[in-house]
């Protein structure tokens, strides 16, 4: 099957198009704009986004919406995780915001939503996934973005001190909110 992605994240299109194989992932086509990511929720981003991909090509289309909360900060970024130091903020801008209001070792959770849309069908699928894990007190690896070099999951051996950043993309793929939700998302589209 044959999906467009309704992002133009080239990070998240190389993660999904490999979790989501032996689907094909296509690029939003140039010229769709996609809505502001106005949403409360994760699931509201999401679902804006997937609406908006597949109205603009008549074809199935998916989208993420994702970031990390940090019980520290109340939940905080959530939904803005992408644009927590500002609407044009770095990856780096972002994660060093989050490391300056939230103190290592403070409990935090990757959350990733997927809507799905198909409008020759009228499928609509939407799926949630968490990772939870610790701040680290330094970020750490090359891998990964976002704030991958500071996420230290939970799902890992206890003498396993790496962070997101420094896994391979398979143990990464094997833990991760984005991970878990796209095998969810597999397990409806094969229903």
């Amino acid at each position: 099957m044959r999906l467009v992605l309704a992002s133009t994240n080239p990070h998240k299109r190389r993660e999904l198009a490999r979790l989501l194989a032996p689907h094909r992932i296509d690029r939003l086509p140039s010229g769709v704009d996609l809505p502001p990511e106005t949403g409360a929720t994760f699931a509201d981003n999401a679902h804006l986004k997937a609406c908006a991909a597949a109205a603009a090509t008549g074809r199935a289309a998916f989208a993420d919406d994702s970031g990390i909360e940090a019980d520290a900060l109340g939940g905080a970024p959530g939904v803005r995780s992408a644009r927590y130091a500002g609407e044009s903020a770095t990856d780096e801008e972002n994660l060093e915001k989050l490391r300056a209001q939230a103190p290592p070792g403070s409990a935090v959770a990757y959350v990733c939503v997927i809507a799905y849309l198909d409008p020759a069908t009228g499928a609509e699928t939407l799926v949630e996934e968490r990772c939870t894990g610790t701040l680290a007190a330094e970020p750490r690896g090359e891998g990964g973005f976002g704030y991958d070099p500071i996420f230290l999951p939970d799902d890992r051996d206890r003498d396993d001190d790496r962070t997101m950043a420094q896994l391979s993309d398979a143990e990464k793929d094997a833990i991760s909110h984005r991970g878990r939700a796209a095998r969810a998302l597999l397990a409806c589209l094969s229903r």
